[in-house]
């Protein structure tokens, strides 16, 4: 072992020595404390207009990405959002009684979590993580993508500060300050589970690390448009999807397949709303400034992510309308054909056209084969038929119908789905959850198992409507 590897080993065992010590303490908690931690994160600060608008500002600053407004909007209704899912969930001692199959479930701490903090949700991760984590009497351990460490920084020192006016221990919440590959790995290695947040190869890293992971997969949201759609709806939703944040969110609307009998109506309702149609020879010109080494690879140009339209007008040497809000290109290529069929993490929206349901959804599995296999896709239609084969026939572990994908993947108020952080996108993503990460994977469980009457069935009863064949 060299001499570097030797520190990076000592100083993360050291951060694990302090999160382990303020966990056990924890552990002892009574619902009624842990209650009052979750609480007071939010109240103390997603519900402190003042200080989620320096902090948005910190992360816009240092990571010169997004916006801040949808940086305040992001902390402040999701950690309001993530409380109310977890607010009157036990998780202290029997937390769930099955008296007719004579179980009862005892929820438990996971230990100390490391935590992988992507740049494009500095501010965003801490605050929300730690309202599971305080609920479920864990610790936890933030590695930064080192373009966001401040932020991640701040963000722990204000948890840090909850947990000493609430009399709770500060180690709770811990960060790498100085953040390196060798550090987090070093992390994901000594940790008792991994949740991670990011790019792809830490998320490949973190499976591999030899510590139990979640990990999530990468974006490509799709958002089918079909004859029978609102097209007015679908535009104002899809540009609020993809404009939040400057399209730094994994759920953006990378792609719209439009029917073909509606598609130059939606493209004036697209124009409408600020949206910009680029010519082919300015398609190749934004082509080669958002993957400069395309075909040789696909990596993405870190300065058009989350990025204003003026900027990556400016880098792709495009003239475009003044107040235009995003970019569209058309385009007939999928998967590897083209690397607009991917996702783009910037103001850049492919679109398609279908010929019919049965199109879109062959559109939709061969791009997401290419990338964002199993995060999701959606759907603008008043056809309900259209709207369970699109769900029945996609590789995707969310469909979203006549919403906007970026305000509800994640959770919402006019939706169902369990406010969360971060999106599982099962096997298809290579993941090991297709759900939203929420409380319960911030929890061991112990179940105690009581003798019951038999059920045993007879195999009359347990082969009832089942012919053999002879």
């Amino acid at each position: 072992m060299s001499r570097n590897d030797s520190d990076t080993t000592v100083y993360i065992a050291e951060l694990i020595s302090r999160a382990r010590k303020a966990q056990k303490e924890a552990e002892g908690f009574s619902q009624q404390k842990v209650d009052e931690l979750a609480a007071a994160i939010t109240w103390e600060i997603a519900a402190n207009d003042e200080l989620v608008k320096e902090l948005a500002e910190f992360s816009y600053n240092e990571c010169r990405l997004g916006d801040v407004s949808s940086k305040i909007a992001k902390v402040s209704g999701k950690c309001r959002g993530i409380f109310y899912d977890v607010k009157n969930v036990k998780t202290v001692g029997i937390a769930e009684e099955i008296p007719e199959r004579g179980l009862a479930r005892i929820s438990k701490p996971v230990g100390v979590i490391g935590s992988l903090v992507p740049s494009t949700q500095a501010e965003m991760h801490p605050v929300t993580q730690a309202i599971f984590v305080v609920k479920a009497r864990d610790a936890i351990i933030f590695s930064p993508h080192p373009r966001g460490k401040l932020t991640t920084l701040k963000a722990t020192n204000l948890l840090r500060s909850v947990m000493k006016k609430y009399d709770a221990p500060e180690d709770l919440f811990l960060t790498i300050e100085d953040p390196s590959v060798e550090r987090t790995n070093e992390l994901m290695k000594q940790c008792d589970l991994v949740i991670a947040t990011g790019g792809q190869p830490m998320v490949r890293a973190a499976h591999s690390s030899g510590t139990p992971a979640f990990g999530v997969g990468a974006g490509n949201a799709i958002i089918v448009v079909d004859k029978t759609a609102d097209l007015t709806d679908a535009a104002t939703k899809i540009k609020a999807s993809k404009t939040f944040d400057l399209a730094a969110g994994c759920s953006c609307d990378n792609s719209v397949v439009i029917h073909e009998s509606v598609y130059m109506d939606m493209i004036t309702e697209f124009k409408k709303i600020g949206a910009h149609l680029l010519k082919t020879e300015e398609k190749e010109k934004l082509k080669k400034a958002i993957w400069p080494d395309w075909p040789a690879n696909h990596v993405i140009n870190r300065d058009i992510v989350a990025s204003p339209v003026s900027n990556i007008a400016k880098l792709a040497g495009l003239d475009v309308p003044e107040g235009t809000c995003l970019l569209l290109v058309e385009e007939d290529k999928t998967g590897e054909a083209s690397p607009f069929s991917g996702e783009k993490m910037s103001l850049v929206t492919t679109i398609y056209k279908s010929q019919s349901i049965e199109d879109a959804i062959r559109i939709t599995n061969e791009n997401h084969a290419y990338s964002g296999s199993g995060h999701s896709c959606g759907i603008f239609s008043a056809t309900p038929e259209n709207i369970e084969k699109l769900a029945l026939e996609t590789y995707t572990t969310r469909v979203v119908v006549n919403q906007a994908q970026a305000a509800t993947n994640g959770g919402s108020w006019t939706s169902g789905m369990p406010f969360a952080h971060s999106l599982g996108c099962g096997t298809w993503g290579g993941n090991g959850l297709s759900e939203n990460i929420a409380l319960k994977h911030y929890l061991n469980n112990t179940w105690v198992i009581r003798e019951i009457p038999s059920f045993k069935p007879t195999d009359e009863e347990l082969f009832s409507g089942f012919t053999p064949r002879r």
